[in-house]
């Protein structure tokens, strides 16, 4: 599965790997600027802290009103998937439709991160 940028261009599995990379090199919120830049939307803040009701039932929240990515500790803020899962739900807040999207979200993130893997895998076997 590919995703498409705001230009409908597919999404490059090396551009995603190397968004991927960028994670778990502690450059997140450069990778958030890219992510955003491609879709032509205002980047989300990352930062540490909680939302009450959600303390203790999720790792990140994306809150749409303050354009802000809540991490439960900063552990958080270099794990792709939890990064890729919540930059997903920015993206959908930015087209209006952010509600019911969690399997949509895990399968955006999953996307990355198989393309990451497909890319470790291409270079071990060289």
């Amino acid at each position: 599965m590919s995703y498409t940028s705001s230009s409908n261009t597919l999404l490059d599995e090396k551009w995603m790997a190397r968004i991927v990379q960028k994670i778990f090199d502690k450059d997140t919120e450069q990778a958030l600027t890219e992510l955003s830049d491609l879709y032509s939307i205002r980047p989300p803040e990352i930062v540490v802290g909680t939302i009450k009701g959600k303390r203790k039932t999720v790792y990140a929240v994306y809150v749409q009103n303050e354009n802000r990515i809540y991490a439960m500790n900063s552990d958080i803020f270099y794990n792709p998937f939890v990064v890729l899962h919540e930059f997903y739900h920015h993206l959908r807040s930015r087209s209006g439709m952010h509600r019911g999207s969690e399997k949509n979200a895990n399968k955006y993130a999953r996307t990355f991160i198989v393309a990451y893997s497909n890319l470790l895998g291409d270079k071990q076997t060289k």
